[in-house]
């Protein structure tokens, strides 16, 4: 006969006052983790208890019961309603659900209770978020009763959102958290889709990766065009844009860069128009112009705009205002908002009132025109009153047959020591022609002897006083290179300035460019409008003055690129000497490895090499395992600051600045500072050794040229 299976007997449940309750020294449960006391009974206020407390009598001496009940599973719990009864928020004598065990031992109630839950997956906590929204929950009512943020909704909610058939694979253990968020970048199902097999199809399929495939063609935020038109008015126009709630994404993506495209160009526009009704020739409007677009280009120089009364009281009034509030917190260690706040506004009041406007003469206007353009913020960049060559006032022409008879003439001076010979023989004196009566002009060939002979007679006295041809020499470098088609000068010195034209993408919003174009800028202010005048103006500058204009105009006739098609060995060599020489420091100048600008651009190699040589052998060994564009962008933020360049920005002889400090004790909280840092040894010259190669000569090999991946 078949043995019947025995049912088992569940444990009874019960309502037991709240007062006849008390923990129990078997719970397992130790040590502090998940949802706070305050929040769980906060939650417990709100929805009341979800889950029955597992109790056991508490027996006398005898082994009676006393009418108590203790806690093995569940002590948080009773926590959270002591924390209420505490608060007055329920009785003591409040009723709670409870299981009551009388088998086994407290201690595995406790262990069980806790060991044999089943955490809920993150994915069903994602859709049970979604399930939420959707029935008309809001982000902050939720963020509110779970105790989590209205940003961590937003997260989990973009979790929800990616591709069901990409959820499922997250599921299924498929692919990881990380890899799940970086798919929230890009909202289009269709597109998450296709990086993903695109990523099974690739050895890469890191995060970083996945985002770069789901950004593809898109605008980054941060683009000058996008902050140009501002990412508002982009969305009211109907664009699209990709954020990464889980990472800084400096604002994210433009989808549609053709529309962002059209705005750009709409909204230069419109300022053109404001530009083009102040009169000028000619406008030419672009989102970006290579350095050295203005060179050849004469620029005019206007007045600026005094201040009205009222302008000049309100600034007085500003200024008061100012030194009153920072008398009245001198002695305070931090201003107070409102002040710091009010300070602000008046410099920013004042910076306006200064930025006065300037008054061009209505015909150079008629002559000059106009550049309009982005700078690399985002804010419109104006560059007017530049005149071109072909519009510049016509010149008389001068002739130049007395001129280069004369040069011929001293040039057999020099050569044969004999006036009018070329061939080395002797000159036979000419009769010249017998004089009417009354002065007549002196005879051309008589006028080239003369002034042959005191020719050479200035060469020799010029020789003999430095200053002087000091001046003669920058009296011929600004007519070059501050005016057109200036013959005002004897001294046959030409000076040249490089036009780097779009061999450097963005050089022409760097600081230095700025600063150097800003120099140029000011001292054509400084001089006169005709080259005529140029002479007299020098004479009264001053000599630190005429010094370092002397200097600028040299300067911008310095030429150290490298070219491939043209090798210049002895010329980069010279320029190391030059940079030797004056000490320069390109990290000091505002240098620093980007992804952009060479990290992104060399190999893995090179990358650890540089980190080697900025940080140490240890920190470049927690690097050395990532792909090529993560470990540039980690490389980016470990030599942020370093003062490390690559071999073509060194100077001769000048060790780095990461070999020259001290070395900092190591940080242990980043990979990047991990371990001793080690100072890179000795430094390569900037362009290489070229002393032996000829002008001519092919130079094979040359230390300078970093080689691209």
């Amino acid at each position: 006969m078949a043995k019947s299976t025995q049912k088992i007997t569940l444990s009874q449940s019960r309502d037991i006052p709240f007062n006849k309750l008390v923990l129990s020294q078997a719970n397992v449960r130790r040590i502090k983790a998940g949802v706070s006391i305050e929040e769980l009974a906060e939650d417990i206020a709100r929805r009341t208890l979800l889950q029955s407390l597992t109790v056991r009598p508490v027996l006398d001496d005898d082994g009676a019961e006393t009418g108590m009940f203790e806690i093995p599973a569940g002590g948080r719990r009773y926590r959270a309603l002591e924390l209420l009864v505490k608060r007055k928020r329920l009785g003591r004598t409040a009723l709670v659900p409870c299981v009551v065990r009388t088998e086994g031992l407290a201690e595995e109630d406790s262990l069980a209770e806790n060991v044999q839950r089943a955490p809920l997956h993150p994915l069903d906590q994602f859709r049970s978020f979604r399930d939420l929204r959707e029935k008309g929950r809001s982000e902050e009512e939720i963020a509110a009763t779970f105790f989590v943020s209205v940003q961590v909704v937003k997260q989990r909610l973009k979790l929800a959102a990616v591709s069901p058939k990409l959820l499922d694979v997250y599921a299924e253990d498929g692919m990881t958290l990380d890899q799940l968020m970086a798919f929230t970048v890009n909202p289009n199902h269709e597109r998450q889709e296709q990086v993903w097999e695109a990523t099974q199809r690739s050895h890469n399929k890191e995060p970083y990766f996945i985002k770069r495939l789901l950004t593809e063609g898109a605008v980054r935020a941060s683009d000058k065009g996008a902050q140009f038109v501002g990412i508002e008015a982009y969305e009211t126009a109907g664009g699209v844009v990709m954020r990464d709630l889980f990472q800084q994404d400096d604002g994210g993506w433009l989808q549609d860069p053709v529309l962002l495209a059209r705005l750009v160009a709409e909204k230069l526009d419109r300022e053109a128009q404001a530009v083009r009704a102040e009169g000028w020739k000619w406008l030419e409007v672009a989102t970006d112009f290579p350095y050295g677009h203005t060179y050849g280009l004469r620029p005019i120089t206007g007045e600026a705009v005094a201040m009205t009364d009222e302008e000049t009281a309100s600034a007085e009034a500003l200024r008061a205002e100012y030194e009153r509030l920072e008398q009245a917190h001198a002695d305070a260690d931090e201003l107070p908002d409102d002040v710091d706040r009010r300070i602000g506004e008046i410099e920013t009041a004042l910076a306006a009132l200064g930025d006065r406007p300037v008054r061009y003469d209505p015909d150079e206007i008629a002559r000059a025109g106009v550049f309009i353009s982005i700078d690399s913020s985002g804010d419109l960049r104006i560059e007017r009153a530049y005149v071109r060559p072909e519009d510049e006032p016509v010149v008389p022409h001068q002739p130049e047959s007395t001129h280069e008879e004369a040069d011929s003439v001293v040039t057999d001076i020099v050569t044969d020591e004999v006036i009018g010979t070329v061939d080395g023989g002797s000159a036979e004196p000419q009769d010249e022609p017998e004089q009417e009566d009354g002065i007549k002009p002196i005879p051309d060939r008589l006028m080239t002897e003369l002034t042959a002979y005191r020719t050479l007679a200035l060469r020799d006295a010029l020789a003999q006083d430095p200053d002087v041809a000091h001046l003669a020499a920058l009296h011929a470098f600004c007519l070059k290179l501050f005016y057109r088609y200036a013959l005002e000068t004897c001294v046959e010195v030409e000076v040249k300035s490089y036009v780097f034209g779009s061999q450097a993408p963005g050089l022409n919003d760097t600081a230095i460019a700025k600063t150097v174009n800003e120099r140029h800028r000011r001292w054509s202010g400084q001089l006169p409008r005709e080259p005529g005048d140029l002479w007299d103006a020098l004479v009264a500058f001053d000599a630190d003055s005429r010094d370092a204009l002397f200097a600028h105009c040299v300067a911008m006739s310095l030429n150290a690129v490298h070219e491939p098609w043209n090798r210049r060995p002895r010329a980069l060599a010279h320029a190391d000497r030059i940079a030797e020489a004056i000490g320069l420091d390109v990290a000091a100048a505002g240098w620093s490895p980007t992804v952009e600008n060479y990290l992104g651009r060399i190999t893995k190699a090179r990358i650890l090499q540089a980190i080697r040589e900025a940080k140490g052998e240890q920190v470049a060994q927690h690097l050395d395992h990532l792909k090529k564009g993560e470990m540039a962008a980690r490389a980016q933020e470990v030599l942020d600051r370093s003062g490390w360049l690559p071999e073509p920005l060194r100077t001769p002889n000048r060790p780095l600045a990461s070999a020259s400090r001290e070395l900092d004790a190591p940080d242990q909280s980043s990979t990047e500072s991990a371990g001793v840092d080690s100072a890179a040894t000795g430094c390569e010259a900037a362009m290489g050794d070229a002393a032996t190669l000829g002008e001519d000569e092919p130079a094979t090999i040359e230390p300078h040229i970093i080689a691209a991946e």
